[in-house]
């Protein structure tokens, strides 16, 4: 087992596809990617935001830089196992992310304010929680990740997220049950990410699919189906907020209409 990477520098690139569309990639990059050492795994996040969503509704503009604060577990996490909290930048297309191990409770804490800052990485990360007044837990989202990486080359890595669910109600990374669907059964969000041009062969399996890249962000998506102006009853910095779930699913036509190239 290599050692916990904390700092990325990176492009993503997002497809959304059909089950067949994906089989058919899948076939073309048979020979060139192997599977991620986890499998297939769970990814759970709690996404960190004001009352009023002020980093979402911001994101949504597209600007030319922007942040996202999250907890996140890889598979479901047991009583006082470490989880990651991680600050994510993009700028100019090319994505920053920085990341720390730590509790749940002690990663509130720095959000919050009431523990110091230990090290560069909870720097950023503390600085990034100053400039959102009242920010705090305030939704949960989770999907099925089935992840590859290219044989040789571990820094480009492909992922398929199937299942994305999300709940707004009690958003904290131990409670994993109330979700509602956003993107349909049949559907998946590829991501190819990568600190280097993407490979010939890769270029080409894209190109005679047919495949277009689009924006597709989980959290964004949530935020629009729920509504942007929906009030978060109750919510206060580092409390769990309670309300309204996701009155609707996502269809694929609508999925896919809502997805802006």
């Amino acid at each position: 087992m290599g050692r916990t990477q904390l700092t990325f520098e990176r492009r993503e690139l997002k497809y959304v596809l059909d089950d067949e569309m994906r089989r058919r990639l899948e076939r073309a990059c048979a020979a060139h990617m192997v599977p991620d050492e986890h499998g297939d795994s769970t990814v759970r996040s709690v996404y960190l935001d004001t009352p009023s969503l002020e980093i979402a509704r911001t994101c949504e503009e597209h600007p030319t830089y922007r942040e996202k604060l999250r907890l996140r577990a890889y598979g479901e996490p047991q009583a006082g196992e470490p989880v990651f909290l991680e600050l994510k930048k993009k700028l100019g297309g090319v994505v920053y992310k920085r990341r720390v191990q730590t509790s749940q409770q002690v990663a509130l804490e720095l959000v919050g304010g009431a523990r110091p800052p230990a090290n560069q990485i909870e720097r950023e990360i503390a600085a990034a929680a100053r400039r959102h007044e009242g920010i705090g837990p305030i939704a949960y989202l989770a999907y099925d990740r089935c992840a590859f990486y290219e044989q040789g080359n571990r820094d480009l890595r492909m992922t398929y997220d199937r299942r994305v669910r999300v709940r707004w109600d009690m958003p904290s990374l131990d409670v994993t049950n109330g979700t509602e669907q956003l993107l349909e059964d049949g559907l998946s969000v590829l991501e190819i990410k990568t600190s280097r041009a993407l490979p010939g062969w890769l270029v080409y399996a894209i190109s005679s699919l047919g495949l277009r890249q689009q924006r597709w962000s989980k959290y964004g998506t949530a935020c629009r189906v729920r509504g942007f102006d929906t009030p978060v009853y109750g919510t206060a910095p580092l409390a769990a907020p309670s309300g309204t779930q996701v009155e609707r699913t996502l269809r694929p036509a609508i999925a896919l209409a809502n997805v802006r190239s």
